[in-house]
């Protein structure tokens, strides 16, 4: 038995290892090709990809696999989706915006993939601060903490085709929009009952950061 687990840990380190550097790359590669004018119309395509393959490495090397994951994943997925179907449909939540063509096939106009990045963001910050023994105050930062990734991400997002705001204005609706909805979630994150921890969490939410902080300074204009 010890020499079946002595065998496995350096197999687990290398697949992590490895997922670390697709990650990297993942994320620099996009950068290159988004910033390049030649270049970028192809790989605004390939986003709903990048998103996937987030996911996948997500679950790839998530621990708490019970019951209960399943049922989180979907209610961060369609509480997130369905705060953007009022957004888009009432303006409210968010503000008035619509959504472009960039993230793909859209589900009563708005885009499937942007439930999957709900379940992205709020599980790998909360994954972040899982160590953090208040409930209430652990939301609260990962809460904070997606309003302040929305906020790098938001003149990359419209740049990108991916949606755009009324008047041109980003309004601070949408920053107590975002904050609200992703407290609630977070919420639910603390309260279901399985393991949080990933050993790609880190990295990954620090890529996705880097990403949208270096497309600010190098997308065309």
């Amino acid at each position: 038995m010890h020499k079946v687990l002595t065998e496995e840990i350096p197999e687990r380190n290398t697949k992590l290892l490895i997922a670390k550097i697709v990650v990297i790359a993942l994320h620099v590669v996009g950068i290159i090709g988004l910033s390049i004018p030649e270049y970028q119309e192809l790989f605004l395509r390939l986003t709903p990809l990048q998103l996937l393959t987030s996911l996948f490495l997500i679950l790839a090397f998530h621990k708490g696999w019970s019951d209960v994951f399943p049922i989180f994943a979907a209610a961060a997925f369609w509480i997130g989706f369905g705060s953007e179907l009022i957004g888009i449909h009432t303006g409210y939540l968010y503000g008035d915006y619509v959504y472009g063509p960039t993230l793909g096939p859209k589900l009563w106009e708005v885009p499937i993939i942007i439930g999957v990045n709900w379940f992205i963001l709020v599980y790998l910050t909360g994954t972040i601060f899982h160590k953090v023994a208040n409930d209430y105050y652990a939301a609260l930062l990962g809460a904070t903490a997606m309003t302040a990734i929305d906020y790098i991400m938001e003149p990359v997002a419209v740049a990108l085709d991916m949606w755009y705001w009324k008047f041109e204005i980003i309004p601070l609706s949408n920053y107590a929009g975002w904050f609200g909805v992703a407290f609630l979630i977070h919420l639910i994150f603390r309260k279901a009952k399985f393991q949080k921890g990933n050993a790609l969490a880190n990295i990954l939410l620090l890529c996705m950061i880097l990403f949208f902080a270096v497309l600010n300074f190098t997308l065309p204009t």
